[in-house]
C-alpha cells in the first residue's frame, strides 16, 4: 500500500492512506476567508502531494514516487 505526503509552503502538513485522505489534511491550513485559489497562488504555497511506495519507505527517507501538484479545485472537492 502507498503513503501520501501533504507539503504546503514546503512543510509535511499531513498525510494519508490514499490521495483523498491526503488532500482532506489541507483542511488544518484552512484560509480564514476560505478563498483556495488566493491561498494556493500565494509565493512559496506549492501545495503537493509526494506518494511514497510504502510509509516505512517513507520513515526510510526513500525518494517519492511521484510528486503529485495539487489545485485548489482539489482541495475544495475533498474538503467539502
Amino acid at each position: 500500500m502507498g503513503f501520501f505526503e501533504v507539503v504546503w509552503h514546503g512543510e509535511g502538513i499531513g498525510d494519508g492512506a490514499d490521495l483523498e485522505e491526503a488532500l482532506q489534511a489541507y483542511a488544518a491550513v484552512k484560509p480564514e476567508d476560505g478563498d483556495w485559489s488566493l491561498a494556493c497562488a500565494a509565493p512559496g504555497a506549492d501545495p503537493c502531494i509526494r506518494r511514497y511506495t510504502s510509509f516505512d519507505a517513507f520513515l526510510d527517507n526513500a525518494d517519492a514516487v511521484e510528486t503529485i501538484p495539487v489545485t485548489a479545485a482539489m482541495i475544495e472537492a475533498a474538503i467539502a
